[in-house]
């Protein structure tokens, strides 16, 4: 229990010391994660599981949603709130239905906008950054 305490408060020291593309990268892999939870959950009929991991993971989308910045962002903006939409469906659809597609769905655009994300971040890190600042597009305003 001890070595779990130890492993919360460097967690927490992590994310209050982030900057925001490691808090996005962050929240990317925490949906992603509980993307892969509730599709076990599926296969082992763990229905209250599969909803917790479920309304985790739309909880994550939907704060990546609230936190777009169109101004910035411009169209990636735009074209991520139309990605999270689909994705806040699709999260809806197989926690209703009881069917792991749906959720295979996201995590595949997860994992492709994590790897965009991480590459984005890394040049912007790097002072590298692209003609817009990605990680702006979607970052904690």
């Amino acid at each position: 229990m001890a070595g779990n305490h130890g492993a919360n408060q460097y967690r927490q020291m992590s994310i209050k010391t982030a900057n925001r593309g490691q808090l996005l990268i962050m929240l990317y892999e925490a949906a992603i994660k509980n993307v892969k939870k509730a599709s076990e959950c599926i296969e082992r009929k763990d229905m209250a599981g599969k909803g917790a991991a479920i309304v985790k993971a739309h909880d994550i989308v939907n704060e990546l949603t609230n936190t777009l910045d169109f101004e910035v962002g411009g169209q990636i903006a735009k074209d991520l709130e139309r990605l999270y939409f689909f994705m806040t469906d699709q999260l809806i659809k197989a926690n209703l239905e009881n069917k792991k597609e749906p959720l295979q769905q996201v995590q595949k655009l997860m994992e492709t906008l994590l790897g965009g994300w991480r590459v984005a971040v890394d040049q912007v890190n790097r002072g590298q950054a692209a003609p817009v600042d990605a990680t702006k597009a979607n970052g904690p305003k």
